[in-house]
């Protein structure tokens, strides 16, 4: 590849990749309301987010690309088969049909329904909508033509567009000033840490490792020869790293200064409804809801069809379809709990999920130094495991945190385990795994030559 070829409107293209890979209008809900609950203190808080939120789906592309595999399985086989199958399927139900599908239907639902419709109405109301969502992913899943290029071509865009003129309102008619909100009692004095766990809800860094060999492929056609893939890979990632960190910053300061005019929501679709409203009046909520509702539909399009594929080659005894048509139900079902419980019950799964990835994605990165040796792989995931689990105790919704075996564990934990308190107890854990892990394959080296 020449000099040209290599210049910047090659990496705006792999650039363009990643942030179509990374953004969806699923994203819209989470920096907002991030903003709501952080207020003043929404500079620390935003910090947190990007680095779990933009960051480290950067990081698991590069690991992809570094160890030169072809997927999540492929990537924690070095703990092992059996580790890498249990993973590969506990993430892609939770990207898919248990967490981050339903939510696609849930997120235009809460920004462009939900507000309009009494409290009674709203469970048929969610009903309708959620089915006919759903119904429509089936059936372009099943028929993807131009309907799709059109989509990914000129709404997709639209969307953007106006989300960036919203953006601009903002910051010529601010609704407050940025440092007016209190921020909420959790937001107080760990906003960094709450903004990084916030972060966990775009689950991007857990697509990312499902979906970012298909950016790698697009990168390997372009003619970069095999060592130069991971630097070509990490130069445009950072540009459509960028792009996704200037829209969550645009977000988080439309949800802190939403302070000074709403109170604070439930969810950051409510808020997005009445800060468009707000700045375009009842035109801007009804062009909002349009393109959410497109640009969710062809995220849910994406993630039905990735599922069913991923789960037909695994399982070929049932067929593509067979898995599409129960993935769209299931998500439907799930659906239909509403944003705010899928967001309450998926707290404790990525609370487990996400350390676990964490440590495999820098684990892959660094791969090199210790000749992808399995040791330090088991060491440190095995550590990472425990404080794991008592994180996804202590993200248990209510109604099971109040149970007295819980309640235990968690008092235990709190007196015992380092940034427990944080959600952070599987940091100090996995440094210590990795230098067990370090300290065993040096030793068996040793004693093998």
């Amino acid at each position: 590849m020449d000099k040209k070829q290599t210049g910047l409107q090659t990496y705006l293209v792999i650039g363009s990749l990643v942030f179509g890979m990374i953004f969806g209008a699923g994203n819209l809900v989470f920096p907002v309301h991030l903003g709501q609950l952080a207020g003043s203190n929404w500079g620390p808080a935003a910090l947190g987010f990007i680095t779990s939120g933009v960051l480290l789906p950067l990081l698991a592309l590069l690991a992809l690309s570094v160890t030169h595999t072809r997927g999540l399985f492929e990537l924690a086989q070095p703990v092992g088969g059996w580790f890498a199958l249990i993973f590969l399927v506990c993430v892609h139900a939770t990207i898919g049909p248990l967490c981050a599908t339903p939510r696609t239907a849930t997120v235009p639902y809460a920004i462009g329904v939900a507000p309009y419709l009494s409290k009674g109405m709203q469970p048929v109301g969610l009903a309708l909508y959620t089915g006919a969502f759903f119904l429509l992913t089936y059936f372009f899943a099943t028929k993807e033509g131009k309907v799709t290029a059109v989509i990914g071509k000129v709404l997709n865009p639209a969307f953007l567009v106006m989300l960036l003129v919203i953006f601009l309102l903002a910051f010529i008619h601010p609704m407050g000033k940025l440092s007016a909100p209190a921020p909420t009692t959790s937001y107080l004095h760990q906003a960094f840490a709450n903004g990084f766990l916030q972060g966990y809800n775009t689950m991007d860094a857990l697509a990312m490792l499902i979906f970012g060999v298909t950016i790698i492929a697009a990168v390997q056609q372009m003619g970069f020869s095999k060592e130069k893939v991971a630097l070509a890979t990490a130069k445009g990632g950072l540009v459509g790293i960028a792009g996704v960190g200037v829209l969550y910053f645009g977000l988080i300061y439309l949800g802190t200064t939403s302070r000074n005019q709403f109170t604070v929501a439930s969810n950051g679709g409510t808020t997005l409804n009445q800060v468009a409203h707000f700045y375009l009046g009842t035109f801007g909520n009804a062009l909002l809801l349009t393109l959410a509702t497109v640009t969710c539909l062809t995220t849910a399009m994406g993630l039905v069809i990735a599922f069913s594929q991923d789960f037909h080659s695994r399982f070929p005894q049932v067929s593509y379809r067979n898995f599409l048509r129960v993935n769209c139900l299931l998500s439907f079902l799930i659906a239909n709990l509403g944003l705010d419980q899928i967001v309450t019950w998926s707290a404790p799964v990525l609370m487990f999920l996400y350390p676990l990835a964490i440590v495999l994605i820098l684990l892959a990165i660094l791969s090199p130094l210790f000749k992808n040796n399995p040791l330090v792989y088991r060491w440190t995931l095995a550590l990472t495991v425990f404080p794991a689990f008592f994180d996804l105790v202590n993200a248990l919704p209510p109604v099971l945190l109040k149970l007295g075996f819980n309640q235990a564990l968690v008092k235990w934990a709190g007196h015992t385990l380092p940034l427990f308190q944080l959600g952070l107890a599987w940091v100090p854990f996995s440094v210590v795994g990795f230098a067990l892990g370090l300290a065993a394959w040096r030793w068996r080296r040793y004693n093998t030559n």
